[in-house]
């Protein structure tokens, strides 16, 4: 007989961090370019020469972008997928005849084995089509069953499930709940063993692809009993198994096709050997597939990058103003200028980290993270600037435009399908204090002990003592470096000088290290709870990278020939507006408003200023904040529909 399911855990701050802690992996097995950035040490020749990938690699990978581009061309219409709010099923059947469905997959499971760059490639052009099948494409590989099993499957799952997934099959990654987000340590789903099998109880939230899907990675909390060691745990679920109940197909502001929902489990029966990994083990799963299914959504970021860019360099030569194109407005032009390099950039700093995954050289976790920040960040402001050259036709639709006789652009689609980026697959707030706990785990490494109120007197002893030993050796390395020297870098310098840019990389680097060693002599315990100053600290260390890869990617289409001058002069633009990006979150790394925004934040929730809020009317309907999810059986009809 089962146990009864989980009661929703209760835990404090100090617990859910707890949890988040076991969860990251702890060692740093190979060399990273962003951390070694972030402790002050520019290391250059981890991403410099640029590395490139196979010749077969590259042969397979163009020759199925050919047949995507023509799928793409002939087969996708975005602006029906935008109106219908849905895939039409025979799209779906034509990217599963294509092998899209398979792109990540090893040839031996049926699958193409496209490389990471090439996936991206991939995305990045069926996402510029509907971003809604890039999408769907995206949560099936890159967290869906797939990249969970070829991580930490056994060989007998795999044979079972990647040849599904590679060619039929479409899965989901369900981890949220109505009432859990970036806090798993309060998951309540529960999977109680029972024999064989264990039971399934509880209600996962946007669950994307669910709707549609076959397959479903699914994280439970296993109760710990006798001959288990519970907590956390990923199981692979088939999706029409009884009990399973998709509730309701979620409508967005954005991205209209996605087939995202609400799922309820009941008394779900789930065989023990679709558990994957060991009990306890599935936020630690979560967290690793992640580190390299983010960088999808780059990809869609950059295909809107050079989209908008198409747009804004054809609109702004058509329309004048003033007896001139729009371009030639210094105001416009700055836009233009803008989205030009910062495409530029951001498609280096894609290439650059997904061929890092696919050499799996380097420890890529802190790159695909920052990558996944700056793109989801840069390629909304793109967005917005593109709808700001369009003017008032750039807040008109697509099909608005058309029905009075003008070119369907929709600028304002793309505006609201990026919109998502900044939250889906982590925050830009939560990234920020992701990417910070691994840019500070040198520190906490050696002088975690001082500040953990936890710790004994002994244990601080010896932390301070470590901690002596580091310092004494570190800090005299941030003093000066290359970058204080006027002939380094200098492979970088031609018709245009990049090795300046490089210098300032490197004198920077060091900055940062020093800033964040001054923040934690002066916050120590507390600075964890300085969510600005580490979020700070972070974009700084997303420039600089961004910066370094824009740089290697010019000196490498230089050397091959390849729009080598044109190339230079987008990254010594980016750079230049990166700098300034930089110089202004150094100084409001120690000059800013965030004690006083603390004191209106209590302020408000007191009710303090609530007289700040009369004269209007609310339009939200009545209802709960947080759905209730309390589990038993379902009281709505199943919207699910798989795509055969």
């Amino acid at each position: 007989m089962s146990a009864p399911p989980l009661k929703k855990p209760v835990v404090t701050e100090r617990e859910a961090r707890q949890v988040a802690e076991a969860a990251r992996e702890q060692d740093w097995r190979k060399p990273s370019f962003a951390k070694e950035l972030f402790l002050g040490r520019f290391r250059l020749d981890l991403i410099h020469p640029h590395p490139l990938p196979a010749d077969e690699a590259v042969r397979r990978g163009e020759q199925f972008l050919a047949k995507l581009h023509e799928f793409c061309e002939t087969r996708i219409d975005g602006a029906l997928i935008e109106r219908e709010a849905r895939i039409p099923d025979e799209v779906v059947r034509g990217l599963k005849e294509l092998g899209a469905l398979g792109m990540k997959i090893d040839p031996k499971y049926g699958g193409l084995g496209l490389t990471q760059v090439y996936y991206n490639k991939a995305l990045a052009l069926v996402g510029s089509a509907s971003p809604a099948i890039g999408v769907l494409l995206s949560a099936h590989q890159s967290i869906g069953v797939p990249q969970p099993l070829k991580l930490f499957g056994t060989d007998e799952q795999k044979q079972r499930f990647l040849p599904r997934c590679a060619r039929t099959d479409i899965s989901a990654f369900l981890l949220t709940e109505p009432d859990v987000g970036s806090d798993p340590a309060r998951l309540a789903t529960s999977a109680v063993p029972d024999g064989d099998d264990y039971v399934l109880d509880g209600v996962k939230l946007w669950t994307t692809n669910g709707v549609v899907a076959d397959l479903l990675v699914v994280m439970a909390r296993v109760p710990r009993s006798e001959g288990h060691k519970g907590g956390i745990t990923a199981f692979v679920v088939e999706a029409d198994s009884p009990g399973i109940t998709v509730e309701n197909r979620n409508a967005f502001m954005g991205l209209r096709g996605i087939e995202n929902g609400v799922t309820r489990f009941h008394q779900v029966r789930v065989p023990a050997a679709n558990r994957v990994g060991p009990e306890g083990a599935g936020l630690k799963i979560a967290l690793t597939t992640l580190n390299t299914g983010r960088l999808s959504l780059p990809a869609s970021c950059v295909a809107a990058g050079k989209w908008s860019l198409k747009i804004a360099r054809e609109w702004t030569a058509a329309r004048e103003q003033w007896g001139k194109p729009v371009a030639h407005h210094e105001a416009v032009g700055a836009k233009i200028s803008f989205i030009a390099a910062t495409t530029f950039a951001l498609e280096a700093v894609l290439d650059l980290s997904s061929q890092m995954a696919d050499e799996d050289r380097n420890d890529i976790r802190i790159e695909g993270a920052l990558a996944k920040l700056i793109a989801s960040e840069m390629g909304w402001r793109m967005a917005d600037e593109l709808v700001q050259i369009r003017g008032g036709r750039g807040f008109e639709t697509a099909d608005s435009l058309a029905a009075r006789g003008e070119r369907a652009v929709p600028a304002e689609q793309v505006l609201r399908d990026l919109r998502i980026n900044r939250i889906f697959e982590g925050s830009t707030e939560i990234m920020h204090l992701l990417i910070a706990r691994e840019a500070v785990d040198a520190h906490l490494s050696v002088a975690g002990d001082l500040i953990d109120p936890d710790k004994s007197l002994q244990d601080k002893a010896r932390a301070g003592a470590n901690a002596g030993v580091f310092y004494a050796k570190w800090l005299p390395k941030l003093v000066a470096g290359p970058g204080q020297l006027p002939n380094s870098y200098t492979e970088f310098k031609h018709e245009v000088d990049l090795s300046s840019h490089l210098r300032y990389v490197e004198r920077h680097a060091r900055k940062l290290a020093r800033s964040t060693f001054y923040a934690m002599s002066r916050w120590q315990g507390r600075m964890e709870t300085k969510q600005g100053f580490l979020g700070r600290i972070v974009d700084i260390g997303a420039e600089l990278f961004a910066m370094s890869a824009a740089c290697v990617r010019a000196e490498l289409l230089r050397s091959r020939g390849e729009h080598g001058r044109e190339a230079y002069q987008l990254a010594d633009v980016f750079c230049r507006q990166s700098r300034i990006r930089v110089e202004e979150l150094f100084t409001r790394l120690w000059s800013n408003t965030d004690d006083l925004d603390r004191k209106v934040v209590k302020g408000v929730l007191a009710g303090t200023y609530e007289w700040l809020e009369q004269g209007i009317v609310d339009p939200s309907g009545e209802g709960p904040w947080i759905a209730d999810t309390t589990p038993g059986p379902s009281a709505h009809q199943n919207v699910h529909r798989p795509i055969g």
